[in-house]
Order: structure tokens, then sequence, then C-alpha cells
């Protein structure tokens, strides 16, 4: 009851200070429409003032700064998120992230990069209103099934890995240049490519360099992956 009384209160402030300015930035423009809808009908404390796929975008936007942003992790637009995150607090304005991935390190390094709130594409849409209400009264925000994963984890293990980046280092590491590692899995180079930057991104995050090829094989290896042939 204590704290149905305090968040009831908290909405109440939201509410007596106008609407929370709520920005979104996310590249698939599907999900941006659809999130942008949803939002505008899941909330009236909650103005959705911009919607825009690209970080210069957000920057540029006349309504820009915001209270809030929504922000999609996966731009790929080589900008580290955690200078995204550093530019929007110089500006005062709350960060959320939305990302597909779950993994305890990348949460981690977001959260410690400023981040109020993280939320996994694939939780309730229900989440999205309560992180951004936290995140404008200055409250950090993650869900009950990432906060297990937060306790449950620890820096320094091996990241967790999809079965498809598991085939594409397993192959690579087992010396198959990027073009046949696409040809085998059907895949693209492009794609492939992608998938080990991912690889690599994921250990760096957990406390592992594989930024070579040599160094990518002798953790596959090590991590059973890859069978030791040699």
């Amino acid at each position: 009851m204590a704290y149905r009384a305090q968040r009831q209160l908290e909405e109440a402030v939201t509410h007596s200070n106008g609407p929370i300015r709520l920005a979104l930035v996310d590249d698939h423009r599907m999900l941006l429409g659809a999130l942008t809808e949803w939002i505008r009908g899941a909330a009236d404390d909650i103005d959705m003032v911009a919607a825009v796929t690209t970080w210069p975008e957000l920057l540029t936007h006349p309504e820009f700064p915001v209270d809030v942003v929504l922000l999609d992790l996966d731009l790929k637009d080589n900008i580290p998120v955690s200078l995204k995150i550093s530019t929007l607090k110089t500006t005062g304005v709350k960060t959320v992230l939305m990302s597909t991935y779950s993994e305890p390190a990348l949460v981690r390094e977001a959260l410690a990069a400023g981040a109020l709130g993280y939320l996994v594409k694939s939780e309730e849409a229900g989440m999205i209103v309560e992180a951004i209400r936290a995140a404008y009264n200055g409250e950090s925000y993650i869900s009950a099934e990432l906060d297990l994963a937060l306790n449950a984890g620890s820096d320094g293990d091996s990241p967790r890995l999809s079965a498809q980046e598991r085939r594409v280092m397993a192959l690579y590491g087992a010396g198959e240049p990027v073009k046949a590692v696409a040809y085998q899995l059907g895949i693209s180079e492009e794609t492939a490519k992608s998938y080990l930057k991912r690889i690599r991104e994921k250990y760096r995050l957990a406390g592992h360099d594989v930024g070579t090829k040599v160094a990518l094989r002798k953790r596959a290896i090590r991590d059973g992956i890859l069978l030791q042939t040699d």
C-alpha cells in the first residue's frame, strides 16, 4: 500500500508539472510508428513530441531538449552509446534504452554510462510507460527478468551467444574466410560480418578481447564452440 501511495503521489506530481515531453529514436520505421501510436494512447501524462530514426535528427529536432528520450541501443551508426547518454545528460535529458539484447554486461555498461532505464524489446509494452515515468522522476528502471539476470551473472563470464552466432564463430575460428562462412550458412557476406562484429562486442563487454582471428579461435575452443584439432 505504501508503494502504491508513493507511485500515485509521483504520478500526481508529474501531472501537476505538465506532461512528460518524450522523444523516441528507433531506426525501424514500422516499430517507430507503432510505438508512437501506442504510447500516445496508453498514457495521457506523456507527450510524444518527437519520433525520429537517427541520432542527428534527435539533436537537431526543434523540440529538443526533451524530458526523456526512449533510445534504441542498436542504431548501427557507430556512435558509442556512452557518448549519446553523456550528451543527453549534459542537456538535462533522461535516457531509457531499448534493445533486443539482454546480456548482463551490456545492461551494466548502459546503466553505468547513465541510462536510467533498460528495456528488452521482447518484454511487455506496458513496461515502457513505467520506465518513462521512472526516468522522469530520476529513478532507475529495469524489468524483474533483467534484474535476475544481472544478479545471476558475473563480470568476466563468457557472453551468451545465439545459435547462429555460435555457428559463425565456429566456422570463422576454424579458419574459414568470411565469404565461405556466409556461403555455408546461407547468409550474405555483410550479414556474416555483422555477426562477427556482434560476437566481438559481446566478448568485449564480458572482458575478453577477441579482436583478432587467432584470439577468437582460442576463445571458441575455450568456450567449447570449436573443438581443438591440432
